[in-house]
């Protein structure tokens, strides 16, 4: 008897989790898509102006509206840029792509300080609330390696082997 009721529980259980769980996923699947606009709308002269003031010699600048903020990817000092501003012009964060050459010098030493014996292969730059946060990738002949660095503290992300 016991065991028949604990039975019925646990299947009672099981179906109310089974049925929750597809209900969730049936939400997930009709919730409508991000809005992204092509990059030809036009932008409001205030986010225009705050966008020329923080970015003065922006190139090749295409603007993306999502979900009341606007992406805005453009060239900048050789360097590709992802930039996304509110409502209001104000920049949310700024990620920048660049080489070794667009490190710091003090970024650079405490990186290679390190990794003396590997390239450097991209530097990308994150700029959000008032933080610099630089991600490096570095290989040499057998790993891939990924580190982080802000405010002098270095943390490695990502090692990987290559396949030989």
């Amino acid at each position: 008897m016991k065991t028949q009721i604990i039975l019925r529980i646990s299947g009672c259980l099981l179906a109310i989790l089974f049925a929750s769980s597809s209900f969730a996923q049936i939400n997930l699947i009709t919730q409508s898509p991000v809005a992204i606009t092509g990059a030809n709308f036009k932008t409001s002269a205030k986010i225009q102006t705050e966008f020329d003031k923080l970015f003065t010699n922006a190139e090749n600048v295409s603007w993306y509206e999502q979900d009341k903020k606007f992406l805005v990817k453009f060239t900048m000092n050789d360097q590709k840029h992802q930039a996304v501003l509110n409502k209001k012009g104000s920049l949310i964060y700024d990620i920048s792509y660049g080489t070794e050459k667009n490190l710091p010098t003090d970024v650079r030493k405490q990186v290679k300080s390190i990794y003396f014996d590997y390239s450097i292969t991209l530097a990308i730059k994150v700029e959000e609330n008032n933080r610099t946060i630089w991600v490096v990738n570095m290989e040499d002949d057998k790993n891939l390696i990924t580190v982080r660095v802000e405010d002098g503290e270095m943390e490695e992300v990502k090692n990987l082997s290559k396949a030989l």
